[in-house]
């Protein structure tokens, strides 16, 4: 479903921490028809993310003012940290007519569902939640307490699959990506 004046497809991936999206998007990027969308964000760059290519790092006043301009189609608050999808960017790409990619979380896809934003809603689940506590643990980017907060918002991210066009669960990158591809036509 496309909105009048749009040529591309949104494409929107989301899932709990440690479920593959980052990976995920990272292999479909291979394709010249995709753009990913930069958020910005209140939170502090994890060591080798870049300003302006993994997130917009932003300081949270400046965030709200964007908030005020309007600048976002979709913002949300995440463990403390204010995230954003920016509307300009989108709207271009998507008049090019490629596949606009977003990566963003549960709450920030369901808003956007909620808003009657047309696009492909991809919900990225994990085999199972032993794997996805290892995969979370071999990070080794979170605090054991931080840990366990977000294994318990993955269970509840878990129950609002349902609200997806379609769940792919990540077992095997590859193939996870290939399904994602003819999910959204990049076949």
């Amino acid at each position: 479903m496309k909105a009048a004046g749009r040529k591309g497809t949104m494409l929107v991936i989301s899932g709990p921490s440690g479920s593959g999206k980052t990976t995920i998007c990272k292999s479909l990027l291979s394709d010249p028809r995709v753009r990913f969308s930069v958020s910005a964000t209140t939170r502090a760059p994890r060591p080798g993310e870049v300003d302006g290519r993994d997130y917009h790092f932003v300081a949270r006043e400046r965030f709200k003012a964007m908030m005020a301009e309007g600048a976002f189609i979709e913002h949300a608050e995440v463990y403390g940290n204010m995230y954003g999808t920016l509307r300009k960017p989108m709207e271009e790409a998507l008049a090019r007519g490629e596949v606009y990619l977003l990566e963003i979380d549960v709450q920030g896809a369901l808003q956007l569902k909620s808003l009657g934003e047309p696009g492909i809603y991809v919900f990225i689940a994990p085999p199972d939640f032993d794997e996805l506590r290892r995969r979370l643990v071999a990070r080794k980017t979170e605090a054991p307490d931080v840990l366990e907060r977000r294994l318990k918002k993955a269970e509840d991210e878990w129950r609002e699959r349902t609200q997806y066009d379609h769940v792919v669960v990540n077992d095997r990158v590859e193939r996870a990506v290939g399904e994602i591809r003819a999910i959204a036509g990049l076949q």
